[in-house]
């Protein structure tokens, strides 16, 4: 993907700023100046630049989990801000921000200060092919080095620790304006890449750099509530084996749609709102679960087959809920025996549920 060219800047220096990356903070770094710019502005302090990366990190680590990498600071500040705030995977980025302008904890300021002390300094390395080796561990050099560069995208103050801001240059702040559609589409791209690099058992990585927009499952509701009226089926979460009820009907991913990141129709099940809630994004304990759901997927699978109306119901909702051929090869052709079926669905959902649980995702017992 390339960025758009510009005479009197160097754009080539820009591309490479992400060319040598162990830890994720250039990325988050870059994010958190282009939010600065998205509000008209060019002077931002580290410590408002950091608040930032916390917000464009803040899902994609406390709701799916992902891995920025080993050893991570950034991670580590996400998910501790998270365990002492109460704020949840899904919290506003404005609720984040209010926190952490008035949070006075010692244990984020430490990690903010890590933080501060390489990314803000050598994220503008490619302008600089001259300073090299030790000279990048003088940092009132290279604060030097970089405000005598009028080509460079910011300067430094004079404040200390995370007090000192960047001040963005007049022609950076343009470009970046003009062109905020394709860096950000540049940026995404290279935060895709190294995720991806970090999280190589996690399916659907482009989905997870920002909260899903509203899901779209009333198809599977409609079929699923057009078995529940034509034949009586268990609420496989409920601990008294209760059968489901038409008018309370809520579409659950058996394995959490923060790790799959797909609606497919052999991931969900029909329980009550409240229950679903009550799971929220853990998974079912697989013992207690799994044959329950296996019994009730068998059944829809039977409906489909013996009535016209179900058949019907099935045909809309697999345009949009079934998209592998060895789904409908193993689930939803005709002719399979209970057994069989059981054990094609295990073969489908078992591998992502056990990469889900080494993710790092709760079990739930009810």
């Amino acid at each position: 993907m390339y960025l758009p060219e510009n005479e009197q800047l160097s754009i080539q220096s820009l591309s490479r700023v992400f060319s040598d990356m162990s830890e994720s903070y250039k990325i988050f770094w870059f994010s958190g100046i282009l939010d600065v710019i998205k509000s008209r502005r060019n002077i931002a302090s580290f410590n408002e630049i950091i608040n930032h990366m916390i917000t464009d990190a803040w899902y994609m680590v406390s709701e799916y989990h992902l891995n920025l990498g080993p050893s991570d600071t950034l991670e580590k500040l996400v998910l501790y801000t998270q365990s002492i705030s109460g704020l949840k995977p899904s919290a506003k980025e404005q609720d984040i921000l209010e926190f952490l302008a008035v949070c006075d904890d010692p244990i984020i300021a430490k990690y903010k200060y890590t933080l501060s002390l390489n990314v803000p300094y050598r994220f503008q390395a490619p302008f600089m092919p001259d300073f090299k080796g030790a000279s990048w561990n003088r940092i009132s050099d290279v604060i030097a080095r970089v405000n005598r560069d009028s080509h460079i995208i910011y300067h430094f103050s004079s404040d200390t620790g995370l007090n000192r801001s960047i001040e963005i240059s007049d022609e950076w702040q343009a470009y970046l304006e003009i062109n905020q559609a394709i860096v950000t589409g540049w940026l995404e791209y290279n935060l895709i890449m190294y995720l991806q690099k970090r999280n190589p058992s996690v399916p659907g990585i482009s989905n997870k750099l920002f909260p899903p927009s509203e899901r779209k499952l009333e198809k599977a509701k409609k079929f699923w509530k057009g078995i529940i009226e034509y034949k009586p089926i268990i609420n496989i979460y409920a601990a008294d084996g209760s059968l489901m009820s038409g008018d309370d009907v809520s579409i659950d991913h058996f394995v959490p749609w923060s790790y799959v990141a797909h609606d497919e129709l052999w991931n969900l099940v029909p329980t009550t709102r409240s229950l679903n809630s009550s799971k929220s994004n853990d998974l079912p304990n697989w013992n207690r679960f799994f044959p329950l759901l296996a019994e009730i997927e068998y059944c829809s699978y039977q409906s489909i087959w013996a009535s016209n109306q179900i058949h019907s119901l099935f045909e809309k909702c697999k345009a949009e809920h079934i998209n592998s051929n060895e789904a409908i090869n193993k689930l939803y052709i005709p002719g399979i025996e209970k057994n069989s079926f059981a054990k094609n669905l295990e073969e489908l959902i078992r591998p992502t549920y056990n990469a889900a649980r080494n993710l790092g995702f709760g079990e739930w017992l009810l």
